[in-house]
């Protein structure tokens, strides 16, 4: 009697993870160089953020609240915190990003850590190094080792917080006001809305929100807002598609015209003028 086909005896192997995304680790000095926009901008990511300052000071804003940074300083950003990074030329740091839903156990508010300990510095630089590796070397179960780090990342995290690290804060009205508006902008920058909607939704005038603004990171409530939408605006036009009408209907202007007054008032140049100057940058780096 013939005996089953293999394939009908043993089991099937598991289907392969989908992936999640990619991490990714890089050196601020040098992605900054390539587009000073991309960190300056008040803008939030899909993705959780790491910065680990190794050399020099600087400044960062974290939902509409300015925080000085410097060296063996660490800024976790979960997924969707409105932030822009300005640290100034000769600063070190290393910026790692992952997807959001990767492992689980990373925390779920920004953190900024004073890391004091050389051991602890030690063991982040540590993980970062292997995660760049990792991804150099390109080998098998490349997203499983890189789950893993991360996993050793959050880890590293909720140990510095328990240790003291954290340099936590006890919120101003100000600052709870200044970070509802940094999540709301975060929430509906795409929609035509206004500041002054944004003011009356919050229950304040556009005048008093305006102050705070200024008060809690040096920007006015209308910067913040302009600032994500023309960051939204210049990662689209990093691109050949969509076209400028489908950026501007999706950013909430009302005409392509006024799209484009907007971008020549706050880079200097067209959005086609960016778009070129992309595209030239994209080519030289291949």
């Amino acid at each position: 009697m013939i005996g089953k086909p293999t394939f009908l005896t043993k089991p099937m192997p598991p289907a392969p993870r989908k992936p999640m995304g990619l991490v990714s680790c890089s050196s601020y000095g040098l992605a900054h160089q390539a587009a000073p926009w991309r960190y300056n901008l008040m803008h939030d990511q899909a993705e959780n953020v790491l910065l680990w300052v190794t050399k020099g000071q600087g400044r960062v804003i974290v939902n509409g609240v300015r925080r000085g940074i410097s060296m063996h300083n660490a800024l976790f950003l979960p997924a969707g915190t409105l932030f822009s990074v300005d640290l100034p030329q000769g600063v070190q740091a290393l910026i790692v990003q992952s997807p959001a839903g990767l492992t689980g156990r990373m925390p779920q508010e920004p953190l900024l850590l004073r890391v004091r300990d050389s051991l602890s510095q030690a063991e982040i630089t540590g993980e970062i190094d292997a995660m760049t590796r990792e991804l150099t070397q390109n080998r098998p179960h490349l997203q499983e080792a890189l789950e893993a780090h991360v996993r050793l990342v959050a880890v590293w995290l909720h140990r510095q917080v328990k240790s003291g690290a954290e340099d936590a804060y006890k919120e101003t009205a100000a600052q709870k006001l200044v970070r509802r508006y940094a999540q709301a902008v975060t929430r509906d920058y795409r929609k035509p809305t206004l500041m002054g909607r944004y003011a009356e939704m919050l229950d304040v005038t556009p005048t008093h929100l305006t102050r705070v603004c200024r008060q809690c990171c040096g920007k006015t409530a209308a910067d913040i807002l302009n600032e994500r939408k023309l960051y939204a605006a210049r990662i689209s036009l990093s691109s050949p598609r969509p076209s400028v009408q489908d950026i501007a209907r999706d950013l909430g202007f009302s005409s392509p015209a006024y799209f484009s007054r907007f971008i020549q008032n706050h880079t200097g140049k067209s959005p086609s003028a960016l778009r070129r100057e992309s595209a030239g940058s994209a080519a030289s780096a291949t």
